[in-house]
This record gives structure tokens, sequence and C-alpha cells, in this order.
């Protein structure tokens, strides 16, 4: 869904007639797998936006009520005035960005809406996705011999266009009030209106169903696509996933180097602690016992036991992940945040990461460090201490 406070509608245009595609029904009432090629393209939204608002033919109404948790708009006889009679209906509703899609693009994959949206997030006035192309451009002519190349085109910086087209929900509602006429897409619609379009990556699954063998297509790529999900079941089938997370806080006193993830730090002050205080492994110890519901530091390594007293924290990030791997777990990955002003962490990052997967005897990919502020906000924003935070996932094939 969205994040924050925008309000994000897809606008899916269904109004056609689509009769090159053959068949009884208009093609996006057709089937394509174990559901019709409308279902596909609405399913594809459905994680993503607040609202989905199909536009319909006139005639189509009993068809289009068949759909669940949609709204319905009435379309026209020209795709521009469909998308218009569209976002006239989601008018009022506080949306604020829209994704306009053909609903004939069923098989949309999820990362070329999320593109889309990420540039609109990042600040475009309006993205829409395309493939460039590749091939050899051609001009043709007839003849009486049928039809022969009477040119050629450059092909660089051309594009083939693809939708959802995103943009700013009253800038393109105020862009379509204001055109007249047909237009290719929403995106000419918008640059007549002066609006700058980001384009973001396609995709060849991101196919228009048009022609009768299109069906074939896409029932090939849904095969594939369902296969590819069996096997990744397969793969997981019998494994066992477990989360924890870890919270440490340790104050500053006096010192001249701090610990952090078994490395240590030059700076003005050292941490303050039972043992050396080493907040993030100390975050990532507990994430790991509480993967495996095993309590926490102070329950293994109590404090009022003088025997821990000054203890090195890889004693403690030792007796956790070796707990794991009795009980069968090994660390999938972990990650650790560190929040303070300083010492900065950047530049000891790497050296942190070395570290932890040294103590833990796992791949040094497996494990992340990284650092954050408070915006001098609360005891770490006025440089009274470090406090980290961390998170374990542990597997287990049963």
């Amino acid at each position: 869904m969205t994040k924050g406070l925008t309000k994000r509608a897809a606008l899916i245009v269904a109004a056609g007639r689509g009769t090159r595609a053959g068949g009884a029904l208009p093609k996006q009432w057709q089937a394509v797998g174990h559901a019709r090629v409308i279902d596909h393209a609405v399913a594809a939204f459905r994680d993503l936006v607040d609202v989905i608002m199909v536009v319909h033919h006139p005639d189509d109404l009993s068809l289009a009520q068949t759909l669940e948790k949609v709204s319905l708009a009435p379309g026209a006889a020209r795709r521009s005035d469909s998308v218009k009679a569209g976002l006239m209906a989601l008018n009022g509703q506080g949306v604020d960005q829209v994704l306009i899609h053909d609903a004939a693009r069923a098989l949309v994959p999820h990362q070329v809406i999320q593109a889309v949206i990420a540039a609109l997030d990042t600040g475009s006035s309006g993205a829409a996705p395309a493939l460039a192309v590749t091939d050899a451009l051609w001009v043709g002519a007839e003849n009486e011999s049928g039809t022969i190349v009477e040119g050629t085109r450059e092909r660089t910086g051309l594009f083939r266009a693809q939708t959802p087209q995103g943009f700013g929900f009253d800038a393109i509602l105020r862009a379509h009030q204001a055109h007249s006429g047909e237009a290719a897409d929403d995106v000419e619609v918008a640059r007549k209106a002066g609006m700058d379009v980001t384009i973001t990556q396609g995709s060849e699954d991101n196919f228009k169903i048009t022609h009768p063998e299109d069906f074939a297509r896409a029932e090939r790529l849904l095969a594939a696509r369902e296969a590819a999900l069996r096997a990744g079941q397969k793969e997981t089938q019998g494994m066992e996933f477990r989360l924890g997370n870890g919270y440490d806080v340790h104050r500053f006193g006096e010192g001249d180097h701090v610990w952090l993830c078994g490395v240590k730090v030059p700076h003005g002050r050292s941490l303050q602690g039972h043992s050396d205080a080493d907040v993030g492994m100390h975050a990532l110890t507990d994430a790991i016992y509480g993967a495996l519901a095993e309590g926490d530091i102070g329950q293994h390594f109590p404090p009022t036991d003088p025997q821990w007293k000054g203890t090195e924290s890889h004693i403690f990030l030792r007796h956790a992940i070796t707990l794991a791997r009795d009980k069968g777990y090994e660390m999938m990955n972990c990650d650790v945040t560190l929040v303070c002003e300083r010492p900065k962490i950047g530049p000891h990052a790497q050296a942190m990461r070395l570290a932890l997967a040294e103590i833990m005897d796992i791949a040094m990919d497996k494990v992340s460090v990284k650092a954050t502020t408070s915006e001098r906000l609360g005891f770490t924003g006025r440089e009274e201490g470090i406090a980290a935070l961390a998170t374990a996932a542990l597997i287990k094939q049963r």
C-alpha cells in the first residue's frame, strides 16, 4: 500500500472493443490462464495502490460489476475521453498520484509499476515505462510486387512506450481537461500541457494483448511464472525460518575509544557497561537469542555476576550463535544499525562487518552494519550515548 500520506490510484482503461483479438467478447474479458485479462491487470496493482478505478465500455457494465474491490466508471469511444472520464470519477477522493494503465497489458511485472511510483515519489511530474528500440528501422513503400524497403530511420533515442503512465493527479486532470481530440497516450497529453515525463524501465513481459496469438504468448508467460513460483516453494519446503530483533543502549563516560561491532574506534569518550559495552554486538546477540526464544544477554550472562565484569562481547555473540547451531539453525543474514552523532561509523563499517562475520563464522555478505543519527534529538543527539538495533534471520532444514 501507499507509504506516508500519499494516496495513490490505478486507473485501468478497459473500454475498448479489441476486435483484432477475435473472440466472442472484447479481449479484456477473455480468459488467460485461470482468470480474465482484466483480472490479471487489476491484480498487478492490488498491493501497490489505495484505489483501483476501472473504466469500462457502457455495454460491459454487467461484466465490470463482477470485479471485486474496484470502482467503476463508464468510458467513451476514444481512449483519451475514457481516461478523462476515469479521472473525473476519481476527482474529489483525495488522490495524489494516478497510474493510468491499459487493461490489455495484463501481465505487467510489479517492478515496472514500482519504478514508475519511485520516479513520482522522488519528484518527477510524470513517469512512464519504455523499452529502447534496438532493431533497425525501415521505411516501407508499396509497389507492384508488394512492400519494399524505401529507406531507414535512426533508432538512437527512440523508445517503445508502455503503461502504467504515472502523474501527479491534479496536473494530469488539468491536462486532460484542456486537451481536445485523440492522443497516442497520456504522456502526449501531459507533454502538451508542459509536463516533463521521466522514462523508467519497461519489460518485454509488459506486452499489449492485441492479436489472437498474443493470448498464447500470455499463456506461456503465466505458465513460466507459475513454474518459477513452484520451484521457489519447493526450494524452501521443509525449511524453518526464525526472525529476532535486539536493542541496546550504553552511555558515554571517560575514555579514548569505543568498541563497536568488534572494532576499536578512537573517540574522545568511551561507552560504559558491565562488559566492554559493545552496544552493536549486544544488540545482535539479543537478536539471535530473540529468534531462538531464548531470552536475552542478561539471562545468559547476568550483570550481577562478577565473572562477566569487563568481558569482551565476542564471548556473548559466540555463545548465541553456538546455541543457534546446537538447535540446528544457521545465520541467513543479520543487520545492525548504530544510532549516534559521533564517532562516524562509515569509515569502520567494513571492518565491523568482517569482525562480526569472523566471530560467527559466516560469510561477510550475510552481515550488514550501517549507521544513522537522530537529527540531534534525544540522548543520542546530545551525544550522551549510543543506541543500536539489530535483526537476525535464522534458517533450519527440518
